[in-house]
């Protein structure tokens, strides 16, 4: 029996990462470490499965040793992460991301542990016109929210380096899927549609990323725990990128409209404008994404046409309600 310490475990990734887990390893005995956030309603995902629950922050020190003793793995996924937020505001994404990190980073080598593994971001890179991103090219993040991460992400490299601790960091392209807070893209174009409103594409679309099924970031995950090397980072992409328009009109027509429900608003401040992994040093561990996106795009219309109170429940809050307004207001072309 594995102890294993999630940190974020109630949040989109983090709680389907301890779904997926416990349904294939039902004997770990696993903690969530969560300081439940604004954009905790992930847990949606937890319903059913069997895990310890921490409510606390990963910069409260004493918290964090106290759990970490005995731990034999952890897997860091507690982190602030939507851009438009960091961009108004990234003083709490500099504390959790980066003095979050190096708090559970320090606990973890006191206490011996195995495996840390930490979860990063394909934003890390900046943008690329062409081409791939491998792990060994340079970090120039364009935000103060990837900024925060490739923080975080050197922090871990400075620990394999320094005290050779366990540590192995993984940079995975955009997830989507079920339970996934409304202020990410695809579930904000999907509710807003389901609530006959608009739907606000940045600039002209134009903007590329690659799109990864969250159950397929964890099996990711759950590769680089099995077969993984310590000090080695690992990039986590599907192959398949769409540019924003393209995705609209994807999502459009899975709620029935047409282009007439596209509002176009001005971009965004340092948009970066392509993302794109080349993942052949983790494929070569024999991981492979199994859903594609046309596939898991209907699974997850299906999700929130099937759980309309509980993203309503979110959308209906003042906190949601000032966010959208104050991130969309005055921004129509």
């Amino acid at each position: 029996m594995a102890k294993i310490l999630i940190t974020g475990g109630s949040g989109f990734i983090g709680s389907n990462f301890i779904r997926y887990w416990g349904e294939k390893y039902p004997n770990d005995a696993l903690t969530n470490l969560d300081r439940l956030t604004y954009a905790s309603q992930g847990s949606a995902a937890l319903k059913k499965s069997k895990v310890r629950f921490v409510k606390g922050d990963i910069c409260d020190k004493k918290l964090v040793e106290k759990l970490m003793k005995g731990m034999e793995t952890v897997v860091h996924f507690a982190a602030e992460t939507h851009v438009d937020r960091s961009i108004q505001d990234s003083q709490i994404f500099l504390k959790t991301n980066v003095l979050g990190t190096q708090t559970l980073l320090e606990a973890a080598r006191k206490n011996n542990v195995s495996k840390f593994i930490f979860i990063s971001t394909d934003e890390v890179y900046g943008s690329i016109d062409k081409g791939t991103f491998s792990e060994y090219s340079p970090l120039r993040p364009n935000s103060p929210y990837a900024a925060s991460k490739a923080s975080g992400d050197l922090l871990c490299r400075s620990y394999w380096v320094t005290y050779k601790f366990p540590v192995i960091v993984t940079r995975c392209c955009n997830n989507y899927g079920p339970a996934q807070f409304p202020e990410k893209v695809i579930p904000l174009f999907i509710s807003n549609l389901m609530e006959d409103k608009k739907v606000p594409l940045y600039g002209k679309g134009a903007n590329v990323r690659e799109w990864i099924h969250v159950d397929d970031h964890a099996s990711a995950v759950e590769q680089v725990l099995a077969k993984g090397e310590p000090g080695e980072i690992y990039n986590i992409g599907t192959g398949e990128e769409l540019n924003n328009r393209e995705l609209t009109k994807k999502i459009i027509a899975a709620l029935g409209k047409d282009e007439s429900w596209i509002e176009p608003v001005q971009d965004r401040p340092g948009h970066d404008l392509r993302y794109a992994l080349d993942s052949s040093k983790l494929r070569a561990l024999g991981w492979k994404p199994k859903t594609n996106f046309d596939e898991g795009l209907r699974q997850t219309v299906e999700w929130y046409k099937n759980n309309v109170s509980w993203w309503k429940k979110i959308k209906q809050k003042g906190a949601y309600k000032s966010y959208i307004k104050k991130q969309y207001a005055g921004r129509s072309k």
